[in-house]
């Protein structure tokens, strides 16, 4: 075992134990030095260790190092090590800070770039990678972080750019704009968060897309889930619905009406996709484009996904449709059809339109779906139902008596069961034990009908 000596590790010593469990990380390749000096390491540690007690890889740029110069060197180090994760099936995790290519290696340099976003992109699906911005990465290192399954980034201190500030605009690139623009998941408010995210990260995921994703819980499955149906928060909502309310969001700087992320149900790791009904839980550009992300990356590695529903529809804006409104739902439809994992839906407050289509609908693929007494399912809203249809009898009755019966007989969940859209209609109290129960159900789902010799034919 290495031992961990600060004038041969630098910087990258205080990060290589933030994020190993103390004294299990091995270097690999400890030796490698620049191809231009015989006294300087390159700027890149590579190795292995234990995270919580699963086995992970990473790699760690070095600013104290050559300025985690990127070479030739460089970047065979991090492939070598990509090949030994793949093959021991354990999460890979990137940290970055390198103030760019050496200039004089010229061609070679940007050949290493590519043959290290070629590791990453066939490790892709197959391990879990998180990127940690903890300096600069800028240019091609840029594009090879925004490869990974997600980043995370460190307030006042990352850069995360693919052309400078200096010449775009000082405000680009810090981790705010990354974070607003998409391209971080996770904010963290110094080092020491950044780190304890991702080592709580490499707990919940799977080490690999052939294991399964469960966690030890001492809360009780069949807890009942304590939320006024009538007014909630939505993260308090998640909260009441997972183990010990342990909730890792992602993404809550870009998409706004969204929660998204990870928890676990009953020991079970599933992604979550809620509305958040503070804004309407509107679905627009970059909730349906975040959430598709998330409905992804736990298809690939086989993980269920709850999505809680509470949207009053989709976005009317011209802004929006400026920005191919249409592509980008789209996008969140393929996710959800195309993915072949357990996913579970509850309906919890207004599904209108569109949103009740596209977020989890049992047409889309869900295997289960329930909604509470009080949900609201319905093409329009009903304010909007009673204008449409039933204007013409107003006066009979007052406009809001009309409303209250359009909820009643076309807009409940009820009516929504009895159209066979919904599996079952239950009470908030109830609703946690159900999702737990489902996703156990659903643990040993496979795509298709189990495979047989013949069938068992009577005596």
């Amino acid at each position: 075992m290495v031992q961990i000596d600060e004038k041969v590790y630098g910087s990258s010593k205080a990060k290589i134990e933030a994020i190993f469990d103390q004294g299990t990380f091995v270097e690999l390749s400890a030796y490698t030095k620049r191809h231009d000096s015989q006294s300087d390491f390159e700027g890149v540690v590579c190795g292995y260790g234990s995270v919580n007690g699963k086995l992970a890889f990473a790699f760690v740029q070095d600013s104290g190092r050559t300025k985690g110069a990127f070479s030739e060197r460089h970047a065979k180090k991090i492939i070598d090590m990509y090949a030994l994760a793949v093959k021991n099936g354990a999460p890979v995790i990137g940290v970055f800070d390198s103030a760019g290519a050496v200039v004089y290696d010229g061609a070679s340099a940007l050949a290493a770039y590519g043959r290290v976003m070629k590791a990453v992109s066939e490790a892709s699906g197959v391990i879990p990678q998180i990127a940690v911005v903890d300096g600069i990465c800028g240019g091609s290192s840029a594009v090879v972080a925004s490869m990974f399954d997600m980043t995370v980034t460190v307030k006042d201190k990352s850069s995360l750019y693919v052309n400078p500030p200096f010449v775009v605009g000082k405000e680009k690139g810090s981790a705010s704009h990354a974070a607003v623009a998409g391209l971080s998941a996770y904010v963290a408010d110094d080092e020491a968060s950044a780190y304890a995210t991702v080592r709580e990260l490499v707990t919940v995921l799977p080490q690999n897309n052939a294991d399964a994703s469960l966690m030890e819980t001492c809360d009780d499955l069949n807890r009942a889930s304590a939320f006024d149906a009538e007014n909630y928060k939505s993260d308090e909502l998640v909260a009441t619905l997972a183990d010990n309310g342990s909730f890792i969001r992602l993404y809550k700087e870009y998409a706004e009406n969204m929660l998204l992320g990870f928890a676990s149900f009953g020991g079970v790791v599933a992604g979550v996709v809620a509305s958040d009904n503070a804004n309407g839980g509107v679905l627009d550009i970059k909730s349906a484009r975040a959430a598709a992300k998330i409905v992804s990356f736990c298809d690939s590695f086989g993980m269920p996904v709850v999505t809680l529903v509470d949207s009053c529809g989709l976005e009317v804006s011209g802004e929006a449709e400026d920005e191919a409104y249409a592509s980008e739902l789209a996008k969140l439809a393929y996710a959800y059809t195309a993915s072949e994992n357990a996913k579970v839906t509850a309906v919890v407050g207004k599904a209108y339109g569109a949103a009740f289509t596209l977020l989890g609908s049992k047409a889309v693929g869900a295997d289960m779906v329930y909604a509470l007494p009080t949900a609201t399912i319905s093409v329009l809203s009903p304010e909007a139902s009673v204008a449409f249809v039933w204007n013409d009898k107003v006066g009979e009755k007052s406009r809001e008596e009309l409303e209250t019966e359009w909820k009643e007989k076309c807009a409940s969940a009820a009516d929504a069961a009895d159209r066979g859209e919904v599996d079952d209609v239950v009470e908030p109290a109830e609703l946690r034990k159900r999702i737990c129960a489902a996703l156990m159900m659903l643990a040993t789902k496979a795509d298709g009908k189990p495979s047989r010799r013949h069938a068992n034919m009577p005596l």
